[in-house]
């Protein structure tokens, strides 16, 4: 089965489960039945790094993005939570774009919680980058020279995770979006999926070059709720996985054919969250962060890691009619809404 068959067959299965969005029960409150609205202000720290060389003499080139602070903007409903986020030019340390070039940055997410599973799908777009240790490859630089460039270096990705909660009586909403209240403290291992389609685009040289990268992995984590007093709450989280990358690419500076190339992929996720939270208004933070890495080969390696501190506040309301009905009308269509 292909990869792409296997994550509709995943998605397929998700639609059938028959689920209940409110579930209040003597260690989880539900608000479900509220709309949510959150505003999010995170530091975005994307990068990519190229490994090459023996150990203990490898050279290294970092790749990142001249953005580094994103808004972002919730909505959470019943089942369904809903984020897209840009990163604006306005914020100091996203507009130096003399000396590291120009970057845009938008993703799309939304999240789905039937029962003790959290169905994940999101869009990414990252264009413009610059290599971050310029001193590191070239000792003559200095600050305030220019950075290298690679202006049309895009990454586009389209991709999601399916995961299990093996706790009943644990509420992962509760930490990923607060569309729930964990009452006691308690935690629980999570089994997951992670699935991604990316395209990678760049031009050298007026040579135009495309790859397409196909990645499945399997996880395990252990998250944990410390619920202090009525009203506060501090999750820490670890996951570690395995996976494999599965790379089509044309070899345009060489024969001009088409290569097929396999990986052994690694992965490690962790985070830290610390809220507040009433029946009306919720703000915290989060500090999380992502290391994804193979080897292409013997003596190179890639990683691909993401790091970023998040604020947020929010404030729950009772729906208006219209979306109540909206809602009610889809979901005798949809059942798993």
């Amino acid at each position: 089965m292909s990869l792409t068959k296997g994550i509709f067959v995943v998605l397929f299965l998700l639609l059938i489960i028959q689920v209940d969005a409110q579930r209040d029960t003597t260690d989880i409150k539900s608000y479900a039945d509220q709309v949510m609205i959150r505003a999010n202000l995170d530091t975005n720290i994307e990068s990519y790094i190229f490994t090459e060389g023996e150990k203990g003499n490898e050279k290294k080139q970092i790749f990142s993005i001249n953005n580094k602070t994103k808004v972002s903007f919730s909505v959470d409903y019943r089942i369904i939570s809903a984020t897209i986020s840009f990163a604006p030019r306005f914020f100091e340390g996203n507009n130096d774009n003399d000396l590291k070039g120009n970057s845009s940055y938008t993703d799309f997410s939304v999240r789905f919680f039937p029962n003790r599973l959290i169905q994940n799908l999101y869009y990414k777009n990252v264009k413009g980058f610059y290599i971050e240790n310029m001193k590191e490859l070239f000792p003559a630089w200095k600050e305030g020279d220019y950075y290298m460039q690679f202006p049309d270096l895009r990454v586009q990705s389209f991709g999601g995770s399916t995961a299990y909660i093996l706790n009943i009586n644990f509420s992962a909403r509760s930490i990923y979006t607060q569309g729930e209240w964990q009452k006691k403290s308690s935690g629980s291992w999570v089994l997951f999926l992670d699935y991604d389609l990316t395209i990678l685009r760049n031009k050298i040289e007026d040579q135009k070059a495309k790859e397409t990268q196909y990645k499945l992995g399997a996880n395990m984590g252990y998250f944990y709720n410390w619920v202090l007093g009525k009203n506060v709450n501090i999750a820490p989280y670890l996951a570690l996985g395995l996976g494999g990358k599965f790379s089509t690419y044309r070899d345009v500076f060489g024969d001009g054919s088409i290569k097929n190339v396999q990986y052994l992929t690694l992965r490690m996720e962790g985070g830290l969250h610390i809220g507040y939270n009433t029946d009306r208004f919720l703000f915290g933070g989060k500090m999380n962060f992502s290391a994804y890495a193979y080897n292409q080969t013997r003596n190179q390696a890639v990683q691909n890691n993401s790091l970023y501190g998040l604020l947020y506040i929010g404030y729950r309301f009772a729906p208006p009619r219209v979306v109540k009905n909206t809602y009610d009308k889809v979901q005798k269509k949809i059942p798993v809404l």
